[in-house]
């Protein structure tokens, strides 16, 4: 019977080549300080059944031994906090502009598949965000939500050492609302869409006063999807009474043009990866004699995590 094991390890490599750059190797057997989620008690209850159901079998068995498997790409899995300033406008509530505060999190997870020699990886985020700004006279102000969610592939190609260029496609959905607290008739303003984004990166791997570093720049730009949008004047309750297919848009560049860009840094603190960066999000439609945008200027920072998986024969 095989189990499958999860160890944790880090590195300054690229993903698809897996250069022996040293960087931070983390293994660890069973953490003393650990986060009990649904998944990881499942996990737990599942392991504990089978050595219920195994332990006769294991008092009369011979002693197995551990053998070697061809190693296997790590996933890379971040998490990362944000805070920063933000610039909202939306004609449907106000003709002014709003700035303020913005506070983030940005979870992402990368992993390189068997596609094409292993040259393909497929990644994962979820992004969510609060802001909460106010108008040049500090007469009104917005509270705001986000969450957005996209996954696709990339693939990757290194022209020299230690660079590691990638491009591809990723699908995402965009869910929000801005609520106006001034506002009586039409105090909100809904948000939803799905899109299909071009997507393109690098990583660069180096040593700086002998501590291995990797810089990284990705940027996702949405080419072609759907949005929700309210006509002007139109009140939520017309658009319970009449339904939402009137009010749902073909979004594009033409009239949708918003860009996402993370450059972050990577470094090791002792045993941890550590990472820092600049998350700018454009986010602005022209649909529907409405005006909408939301830019927003975040520092990022947190951590690294490396997992490979291995086999216990």
């Amino acid at each position: 019977m095989k189990i499958k094991e999860v160890r944790e390890v880090g590195s300054l490599r690229s993903l698809g080549k897996l250069k022996d750059v040293s960087f931070c190797i983390l293994k660890y057997g069973v953490p003393k300080h650990r986060h009990i989620t649904p998944h990881n008690f499942f996990n737990f209850f599942n392991f504990f059944l089978l050595l219920i159901l195994l332990i006769p079998t294991m008092l009369h068995a011979e002693q197995t031994a551990l053998e070697p498997v061809p190693k296997r790409s790590p996933t890379a899995r971040t998490l990362l906090f944000g805070v920063g300033r933000t610039n909202q406008f939306d004609s449907y509530l106000s003709p002014m502009e709003y700035t303020g505060l913005q506070v983030s999190f940005l979870t992402r997870s990368e992993r390189m598949t068997r596609m094409t020699n292993r040259h393909i990886s497929f990644q994962s985020s979820f992004y969510g965000a609060y802001t909460s700004t106010d108008n040049p006279a500090g007469t009104a102000d917005y509270k705001g939500g986000r969450l957005a969610y996209d996954a696709g592939w990339h693939y990757h190609y290194s022209p020299v050492t230690n660079l590691d260029l990638k491009g591809g496609t990723l699908v995402g959905a965009d869910l929000g609302f801005l609520y106006n607290s001034r506002n009586g008739n039409n105090p909100a303003q809904g948000r939803f869409s799905i899109d299909l984004s071009l997507s393109a990166g690098a990583d660069y791997s180096f040593s700086l006063w002998h501590i291995p570093m990797r810089a990284s720049y990705q940027a996702d730009l949405p080419m072609i999807g759907l949005m929700f949008s309210p006509e002007f004047g139109e009140s939520y309750y017309e658009i319970s009474q009449q339904g939402v297919g009137h009010d749902i848009v073909c979004a594009h560049l033409g009239n949708a043009c918003s860009l996402c860009q993370l450059l972050t840094l990577d470094f090791c603190l002792r045993r941890i990866t550590l990472r820092i960066g600049y998350l700018c999000d454009i986010r602005q439609s022209n649909t529907q004699s409405l005006k909408y945008h939301d830019i927003s200027h975040s520092f990022m920072f947190g951590f690294v995590r490396h997992f490979q998986l291995m086999k216990i024969r």
